[in-house]
Protein backbone atom coordinates (compact mmCIF):
# COMPACT_ATOMS: atom_id res chain seq x y z
CA UNK A 1 0.00 0.00 0.00
CA UNK A 2 1.34 3.37 -0.98
CA UNK A 3 1.82 5.73 1.90
CA UNK A 4 2.73 9.35 1.52
CA UNK A 5 2.44 11.23 4.79
CA UNK A 6 2.92 14.97 4.73
CA UNK A 7 3.61 17.01 7.85
CA UNK A 8 5.07 20.29 9.03
CA UNK A 9 2.45 22.77 7.92
CA UNK A 10 1.07 25.52 10.09
CA UNK A 11 0.34 29.20 10.47
CA UNK A 12 3.22 31.60 9.93
CA UNK A 13 3.60 35.31 9.40
CA UNK A 14 4.75 36.72 6.10
CA UNK A 15 8.52 36.51 5.85
CA UNK A 16 8.69 33.43 8.03
CA UNK A 17 9.80 29.90 7.30
CA UNK A 18 8.46 26.37 7.50
CA UNK A 19 9.88 22.97 6.68
CA UNK A 20 7.56 20.32 5.32
CA UNK A 21 8.29 16.61 5.46
CA UNK A 22 6.95 13.73 3.41
CA UNK A 23 7.53 10.19 4.57
CA UNK A 24 7.20 7.52 1.89
CA UNK A 25 7.61 3.79 1.67
CA UNK A 26 11.04 2.59 0.66
CA UNK A 27 9.67 1.26 -2.64
CA UNK A 28 8.03 4.58 -3.52
CA UNK A 29 11.19 6.42 -2.67
CA UNK A 30 13.36 4.19 -4.80
CA UNK A 31 11.47 4.21 -8.07
CA UNK A 32 11.84 7.78 -9.21
CA UNK A 33 11.61 11.42 -8.47
CA UNK A 34 9.57 13.07 -5.76
CA UNK A 35 7.60 16.26 -5.98
CA UNK A 36 5.85 18.80 -3.78
CA UNK A 37 2.56 20.20 -5.03
CA UNK A 38 0.20 22.77 -3.61
CA UNK A 39 -3.42 23.68 -4.08
CA UNK A 40 -4.78 27.04 -3.02
CA UNK A 41 -8.52 27.60 -2.58
CA UNK A 42 -10.22 27.90 -5.95
CA UNK A 43 -7.05 27.05 -7.87
CA UNK A 44 -5.68 23.99 -9.57
CA UNK A 45 -3.03 21.90 -7.92
CA UNK A 46 0.44 22.90 -9.11
CA UNK A 47 3.88 21.35 -8.89
CA UNK A 48 6.19 23.66 -6.96
CA UNK A 49 9.35 21.58 -6.58
CA UNK A 50 10.75 18.25 -7.70
CA UNK A 51 13.86 16.23 -7.06
CA UNK A 52 15.27 13.34 -9.06
CA UNK A 53 18.12 10.90 -8.68
CA UNK A 54 21.47 12.60 -8.59
CA UNK A 55 19.92 15.51 -6.75
CA UNK A 56 18.53 17.24 -9.82
CA UNK A 57 15.92 19.77 -8.70
CA UNK A 58 13.35 21.93 -10.42
CA UNK A 59 11.21 24.75 -9.05
CA UNK A 60 8.21 26.74 -10.12
CA UNK A 61 9.12 30.34 -10.89
CA UNK A 62 6.93 31.53 -8.04
CA UNK A 63 9.07 29.75 -5.42
CA UNK A 64 12.50 29.79 -7.01
CA UNK A 65 15.09 31.19 -4.63
CA UNK A 66 12.79 30.80 -1.62
CA UNK A 67 11.99 27.07 -1.46
CA UNK A 68 14.46 24.20 -1.34
CA UNK A 69 13.57 20.55 -1.90
CA UNK A 70 15.80 17.82 -0.53
CA UNK A 71 15.63 14.12 0.20
CA UNK A 72 17.03 11.81 2.83
CA UNK A 73 17.28 8.40 1.22
CA UNK A 74 18.07 6.69 4.51
CA UNK A 75 14.81 7.95 5.99
CA UNK A 76 12.71 7.71 2.81
CA UNK A 77 11.74 11.30 3.40
CA UNK A 78 11.59 14.34 1.18
CA UNK A 79 11.61 17.85 2.60
CA UNK A 80 10.52 21.27 1.44
CA UNK A 81 12.23 24.15 3.17
CA UNK A 82 10.15 27.27 2.61
CA UNK A 83 11.65 30.66 3.37
CA UNK A 84 10.38 34.22 2.93
CA UNK A 85 6.83 32.99 2.84
CA UNK A 86 4.11 35.30 1.60
CA UNK A 87 0.30 35.08 1.69
CA UNK A 88 0.27 33.77 -1.89
CA UNK A 89 1.98 30.62 -0.59
CA UNK A 90 -1.11 29.74 1.45
CA UNK A 91 -2.30 26.33 0.25
CA UNK A 92 -2.54 22.68 1.09
CA UNK A 93 0.79 21.07 0.24
CA UNK A 94 1.06 17.51 -1.03
CA UNK A 95 3.90 15.24 -2.00
CA UNK A 96 3.89 12.50 -4.59
CA UNK A 97 6.15 10.19 -6.49
CA UNK A 98 6.79 11.32 -10.06
CA UNK A 99 6.73 9.30 -13.25
CA UNK A 100 9.48 9.67 -15.82
CA UNK A 101 7.24 12.21 -17.53
CA UNK A 102 7.08 14.24 -14.34
CA UNK A 103 3.44 13.46 -13.61
CA UNK A 104 2.14 12.41 -10.20
CA UNK A 105 2.26 8.64 -9.89
CA UNK A 106 -0.31 8.01 -7.16
CA UNK A 107 -3.48 9.41 -5.71
CA UNK A 108 -3.36 12.20 -3.18
CA UNK A 109 -2.96 12.01 0.56
CA UNK A 110 -4.28 14.42 3.17
CA UNK A 111 -1.66 17.05 2.56
CA UNK A 112 -0.55 19.62 5.08
CA UNK A 113 -2.04 23.10 5.38
CA UNK A 114 0.24 26.11 5.14
CA UNK A 115 -1.28 29.47 6.02
CA UNK A 116 0.72 32.67 5.72
CA UNK A 117 -0.72 35.76 7.35
CA UNK A 118 0.09 39.25 6.16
Amino acid sequence: QVQLVESGGGLVQAGGSLRLSCAASSYTFSIGGMGWYRQAPGKQRELVASIFSGGITNYADSVKGRFTISRDNAKNTVYLQMNRLNPEDTAVYYCNSLTNAGAPRYGWGQGTQVTVSS
